[in-house]
């Protein structure tokens, strides 16, 4: 999926892998008794140009339930920094990823907040994408600001 950024100049692009979109819907809340998922979104920065690789999936210490992922940092971390070495300091954290129980998810007051701060504390432009049943979510944060991919 390639994509102009909301944010920069007008040139500015978002590419996120196919097969990245690929492994994340195996954690799509599908049933009723299945809960969040989420990681982390890894990748390239090319001067203004965001392009998505790779991401982190749910460990044992992350909390899950139905309406609710928290995200235990450790686990993350760790393969984040161990990619990071593997590729001689390119691979970027970018962004996170979660999912939600909707056919057409919609971030919510709780999501927004969180990723307000994530980019108001980055000096780049930040991705987050919500995995839903049948569409996904995705925007990017600059500074103190959040908007929808179009």
């Amino acid at each position: 999926m390639l994509s102009q950024l909301p944010f920069g100049n007008d040139e500015a692009k978002l590419l996120l892998e196919d097969s990245l979109l690929a492994s994340l819907a195996p954690y799509k809340q599908l049933a009723s008794f299945e809960p969040e998922a989420g990681g982390i979104l890894m990748g390239y920065r090319r001067g203004d140009h965001i392009h998505i690789t790779e991401a982190t999936f749910p460990s044992k210490d992350d909390i899950r339930s139905r309406f609710r992922f928290f995200r235990h940092a450790t686990h993350h971390q760790r393969v984040a920094l161990q990619r990071w070495k593997d590729t001689d300091r390119t691979l970027d954290y970018v962004g996170e990823w979660h999912t939600h129980p909707e056919d057409d998810p919609v971030p919510s007051h709780i999501d927004l907040k969180h990723w307000r701060e994530i980019a108001a504390s980055s000096r780049r432009p930040m991705v987050f994408v919500i995995v839903g049943r049948l569409s996904n979510w995705i925007g990017v944060g600059h500074f103190d600001q959040v908007r929808q991919v179009p």
